[in-house]
């Protein structure tokens, strides 16, 4: 029975030692937990303010905010589809090029040309069926921002926005 009161000691022993790395483990976790949770609610005096600190930071965040995107039109493309059969599927499309600044208008107005051939070749090569649904539309809009990126590469396109696309 000695030999059985021993181990119970040492296992008792070890228990506690573990119980005490578990808890110097813990608290930190713990302790940054309760610091997040603080700042998030917005109790800590720092960091996640809703309202801005100085004039001149709310006046940066004022001109950010309000600086109104630029549009600019582009001619209406009226072109057939790679449609397999006998009938000529087309495609009208009008669309909108969102711009990152005013600047922009002008190099896009001098690169229209490529611009309405890199659009004109694409669609060409394109089927009817991947044009249904809004997958295939999301597709179209993405490639036509990645080539009208790479036609008038000084200037920064944001996004092709259609204004009307009909596919007969």
């Amino acid at each position: 029975m000695a030999q059985a009161a021993t181990p119970t000691a040492d296992g008792e022993k070890t228990l506690q030692e573990g119980g005490r790395k578990r808890l110097l483990l813990a608290l930190p976790l713990l302790l940054g937990g309760l610091g997040g949770g603080l700042w998030y609610a917005g109790m800590l005096p720092f960091g996640h303010s809703t309202e801005p600190a100085t004039e001149a930071g709310a006046a940066g965040l004022g001109q950010g905010a309000a600086r109104a995107p630029v549009f600019m039109d582009m001619p209406e493309i009226l072109t057939n589809l790679n449609a397999s059969g006998r009938r000529a599927t087309f495609i009208r499309l009008r669309t909108k090029l969102e711009l990152a600044s005013e600047a922009d208008a002008a190099v896009i107005q001098a690169a229209m040309p490529r611009l309405l051939d890199l659009f004109q070749t694409y669609l060409r090569e394109m089927r009817p069926e991947e044009l249904r649904g809004s997958q295939g539309t999301y597709r179209l809009r993405e490639e036509l921002r990645n080539r009208a990126a790479i036609a008038a590469h000084p200037a920064k396109v944001l996004d092709v926005l259609f204004i009307e696309m009909i596919v007969q």
